[in-house]
């Protein structure tokens, strides 16, 4: 049955929080949810190492997120995780924030996911135990097409971080071009959604103006396996048996 209260929820767009990770993926899924009418951003949701302030995986200081939140013109909310917190810390870190911001009316989560299934439906599944939708504007798209069209539009991306069981210290501090993308061994995806590498996007057309860095010193990192079979279920990607058989190259990138 028509009635005004049900025409104007039609109208009325969704509010929804972006997962943010300040890279690549996150910047083109921003520029397209943006577009949608159907939704509206209220926040930009980053999860930062508490010990060391920078953005979890990619090591990217949080002065220089802020930079692009405030470049991006939306709020953003910083949510902090220990540096290799178990699912369970992780899941209630998680489910703490949610609950806060679904008071405010928020009932759906944006993520750049492209096609990991496993990924997608943990995410849905712990969405749902509160009441959250998740959004996944880029889901199953070619990640060649991807790349084309991130770089098409102007967006500037350059790789901060990248796993050596996949990609050597040459390929880190490099702004993503058409050379990085010709360079990539075969058995690398050109969006990294493996977790082969990952990105700080600092131009583009969801900024009103560039992030300015300059770029730092390259530093080797090599996580440690935890001692206690009870505490290596964590939130890092850690399911494969030899995955702290392999470091990564992170490249410091300097607010200027």
């Amino acid at each position: 049955m028509f009635t005004i209260e049900n025409y104007q929820n039609v109208l009325k767009p969704i509010k929804a929080l972006f997962n943010w990770s300040s890279g690549k993926d996150s910047a083109l899924t921003l520029y397209k949810i943006l577009q949608n009418p159907d939704y509206k951003i209220e926040y930009l949701l980053t999860s930062v190492n508490q010990k060391f302030q920078r953005i979890s995986m990619h090591g990217v200081r949080v002065e220089l997120l802020e930079a692009q939140a405030k470049s991006i013109g939306l709020p953003l909310k910083i949510m902090q995780v220990p540096e290799m917190p178990t699912m369970e810390v992780y899941e209630r870190v998680m489910t703490e924030t949610l609950t806060e911001l679904k008071n405010e009316g928020i009932t759906h989560s944006v993520f750049g996911d492209i096609f990991l299934e496993d990924l997608r439906k943990y995410r849905e599944t712990q969405l749902a135990r509160i009441d959250f939708q998740g959004v996944f504007p880029i889901w199953k798209i070619p990640t060649g097409e991807l790349i084309q069209e991130f770089l098409q539009l102007g967006f500037k991306t350059i790789v901060v971080c990248v796993n050596e069981r996949y990609l050597d210290k040459s390929f880190v501090g490099r702004v993503i071009d058409a050379d990085f993308i010709k360079d990539l061994p075969e058995n690398v995806d050109v969006c990294g959604e493996n977790g082969e590498f990952h990105t700080f996007t600092f131009d583009g057309p969801v900024f009103s103006k560039p992030v300015a860095f300059e770029t730092g010193e390259i530093v080797y990192r090599k996580y440690e396996r935890p001692e206690s079979e009870e505490s290596s279920d964590t939130a890092c990607d850690t399911s494969a048996t030899d995955a702290f058989d392999f470091g990564f190259w992170y490249c410091d990138l300097i607010p200027k």
